[in-house]
């Protein structure tokens, strides 16, 4: 879309008014730009589709930043709004969440130190998306923009933790969380349990809790509640198995059931599956599974 040059006489200024109608106008006609290209889009597709592929269309913020005569932060402001509206009208597949990589660039071009653009994206990017690369790039464009903001190597450290589980890049990660201003108390024992007990449970319990009471948005929140409890399954089968063992050890024979256990006083009860389901296992086998999620997490799974 060509956009038209004004050039105004050497020393002379236009009143503020003047500055702020002209924002206005280019924001307008930026946008207006982007519903004008998708015009073409077949009526038929769900308003939410529409406005979704309204960020594929969105220039990059190089392009934008010199057109929006100093208001670049307003405009950020503005297209998240949008982008967090977008989100809440439809479920996203994770191949389309290629536009909201590129409308979080844009945004954080426009304005730099938009922390929570850089937080939220990192996590809805990862969980939502399973786009765990896309969420790293985001997070360290934050990080170099924001080198003091503590959450953004603590994200960085989660995804290296519970996603790519590169354990020493996750500790490096935390212990540099733990060394910025404002960070709570909670940070530097964790970076230091992630150099000792990286594979455990409870450090990624201890993780996504953390993650869980900082976020505002319920989105995010229902997300990592839900990744909460896959790993409690997790939890639950390593304490099963180890009851398994320590029973073969007493009796010399693997348990007929789970409720062995508790019938022989190896465990004080069973553990209650999160989702509802039941643990099952199979005695010819010695395999323990969740009847609602029968595979296990990846990054926990034993070597």
């Amino acid at each position: 879309m060509p956009v038209s040059v004004i050039f105004f006489p050497e020393k002379r200024r236009s009143p503020k008014w003047i500055s702020g109608v002209l924002f206005c106008a280019v924001l307008t006609v930026v946008l207006a730009g982007m519903l004008l290209t998708l015009r073409e889009i077949d009526h038929r597709q769900d308003l939410s589709v529409i406005r979704m592929e309204q960020f594929r269309v969105l220039p990059p913020g190089e392009y934008l930043k010199p057109i929006l005569l100093g208001y670049q932060n307003i405009a950020a402001d503005v297209l998240w709004l949008r982008m967090i509206q977008v989100l809440g009208e439809r479920k996203v597949s994770a191949q389309d969440y290629e536009w909201l990589y590129h409308a979080l660039d844009v945004i954080t071009t426009l304005d730099p130190q938009y922390t929570y653009a850089y937080q939220i994206g990192g996590i809805v990017l990862a969980e939502l998306a399973h786009r765990v690369d896309l969420s790293d790039q985001i997070l360290q464009k934050g990080v170099a923009h924001n080198p003091t903001y503590w959450y953004l190597p603590f994200y960085l450290g989660f995804n290296h933790f519970f996603h790519l589980q590169d354990y020493p890049a996750a500790a490096e990660y935390m212990a540099r969380a733990s060394q910025l201003p404002g960070h709570p108390a909670f940070v530097p024992p964790l970076a230091a349990r992630l150099y000792a007990q990286a594979g455990s449970p409870e450090t990624a319990l201890d993780f996504l809790e953390i993650m869980w009471r900082e976020t505002k948005d319920e989105r995010v929140k229902e997300s990592l509640q839900g990744r909460m409890k896959e790993v409690l399954i997790e939890r639950d089968i390593r304490l099963l198995e180890e009851g398994v063992a320590n029973y073969m050890e007493h009796f010399g024979k693997r348990p007929g059931s789970l409720s062995d256990l508790v019938n022989r006083g190896v465990l004080v009860a069973l553990p209650q599956e999160p989702f509802g389901g039941v643990y099952n296992f199979d005695a010819r086998m010695g395999v323990i599974t969740s009847s609602t999620h029968p595979e296990r997490l990846r990054v926990y799974r034993p070597r």
